[in-house]
């Protein structure tokens, strides 16, 4: 009697390594994606902040953060920033300043919001002068002095290379050491990347002049 071995036909392997090339590519299509809605919401939020910082000088002529006048404005629970010498001109204190500081860094987020130019929890001093959460949860923060950027820069935290080299290119040159836009490596200010790699353990803060 004759055995018969079964098996997989070879179009029965085609259909399935077809379904899996279609499975993969809609995988990576969906990282893409992913990874693109991050890119404009981090572009979205250094938009948003300069719009901010425009629209709040224009309306109480100081700089939010820098503002000694908003206790007079918004009562005595608004905090004026520490640090600095206010109604100067200058917002002092780093992007990353610890939340429980009130430097001028971290007052600059509370005016915004109680003026309206930007979302976020108002009903404490604590809660309002929280820096802003980004897309990949990083964070926003303020600061003047910046390596390589004049006046003050808004900085974006957390960035993977891709992230920061779509965002430079977006903004600037690509390159995070010239231009408007400034990218370090992510243990602060510190250390200024040469180039953006991409890969998962490169993480970047990426700096914009406001």
């Amino acid at each position: 009697m004759k055995r018969y071995q079964s098996g997989f036909t070879l179009i029965e392997i085609a259909i399935v390594l077809v379904i899996i090339g279609l499975l993969l590519g809609g995988v990576l299509k969906g990282q893409e994606l992913i990874t693109q809605a991050k890119v404009k919401n981090v572009a979205n939020d250094f938009n948003a902040v300069s719009v901010g910082v425009l629209g709040y000088q224009d309306r109480y002529k100081r700089l939010p953060g820098d503002d000694g006048t908003v206790q007079t404005r918004w009562g005595a629970s608004a905090p004026v920033g520490t640090g600095g010498t206010v109604n100067d001109g200058q917002i002092s204190g780093n992007y990353d300043a610890p939340t429980t500081s009130t430097t001028e860094s971290n007052a600059f987020w509370a005016h915004l919001r109680l003026a309206g130019f930007i979302g976020g929890d108002t009903s404490t001093a604590t809660e309002a002068i929280k820096q802003p959460l980004n897309a990949v949860g990083g964070i926003l923060g303020v600061q003047g002095g910046v390596t390589g950027l004049a006046g003050h820069s808004v900085c974006s935290t957390n960035l993977s290379g891709k992230i920061a080299n779509a965002i430079d290119s977006q903004f600037d040159d690509g390159k995070p050491n010239s231009g408007s836009v400034r990218g370090f490596e992510d243990t602060g200010l510190t250390t200024q990347a040469t180039s953006y790699l991409d890969e998962s353990s490169s993480l970047y803060v990426v700096c914009r002049t406001l």
